[in-house]
């Protein structure tokens, strides 16, 4: 049963940064954020940008639950200040990469697997669909449930594995996220095809029978990204961003 939170982060990158900024989040801030808030990274991925933004990267982060996250902000503003005064390098590295983004504190399905559960299975992807649902509000707990009984089964018979399913917390039931992994670009392509001529079976009807609106983009795992690696990066992993080009 999985009792974390995650951090979900959509980022606007400056120019041609996102390779340098992936490394900074992945190899300089993974060992800080697991030694310093007990913060591991769940996934670090680039936007593929003919789905989506662009350039863009999208993070994920997992705690142990409410308690945790509150530990971590407290410890982000401890200092009376707007941020961690003891990470003031990396901000100002970061600050060079990246102009802004919008976080989501999503909250996992009971089923949705932690990222060592992840790991420990070796799930990985040559590409992920990153899928945002929007219902009316109250209505996020039926899609959540129609998803654990019928569509998940109905996606992974295409060739997909869930990596997780998540309510966003702090709104009134109106979203969810949902992460597929394909083990290659033609078995997404099929699922594709299927979604749109009818081949997934009831799922999609459901979905609109639910008011569920599915808004999917395509993302790929940074080169540490730790779905790719299967482990979490380490401080043995860095490189001087300088060397990092693509």
């Amino acid at each position: 049963m999985n009792s974390k939170i995650y951090i979900h982060e959509f980022i606007d990158i400056i120019g041609h940064n996102r390779a340098r900024y992936m490394h900074h989040m992945t190899a300089n801030w993974c060992p800080v954020g697991r030694a310093e808030r007990n913060m591991l990274c769940f996934g670090v991925w680039a936007t593929v940008g003919s789905t989506g933004r662009w350039p863009e990267v999208v993070n994920m982060w997992e705690l142990d639950g409410w308690d945790a996250l509150a530990a971590n902000f407290e410890h982000e503003f401890s200092g009376g200040g707007t941020q961690d005064t003891s990470l003031a390098d990396w901000w100002a590295a970061a600050s060079e990469l990246r102009r802004g983004g919008v976080d989501r504190i999503v909250v996992p399905e009971p089923w949705s697997p932690t990222i060592e559960e992840l790991n420990a299975d070796g799930t990985r992807g040559a590409v992920y669909a990153h899928e945002l649902v929007t219902v009316p509000p109250g209505g996020i707990r039926a899609f959540l449930d129609a998803l654990g009984e019928a569509g998940r089964a109905t996606v992974e018979a295409h060739g997909a594995t869930l990596v997780g399913a998540f309510r966003v917390a702090m709104r009134n039931d109106t979203e969810a996220v949902v992460i597929w992994a394909f083990p290659s670009w033609p078995v997404w392509a099929s699922f594709e095809r299927a979604w749109d001529d009818g081949a997934l079976g009831g799922w999609r009807p459901r979905l609109v029978s639910l008011g569920a609106d599915v808004q999917r983009i395509l993302l790929v795992d940074a080169p540490l990204g730790p779905l790719r690696i299967g482990r979490q990066p380490e401080v043995s992993d860095r490189r001087p961003l300088s060397e990092i080009t693509r």
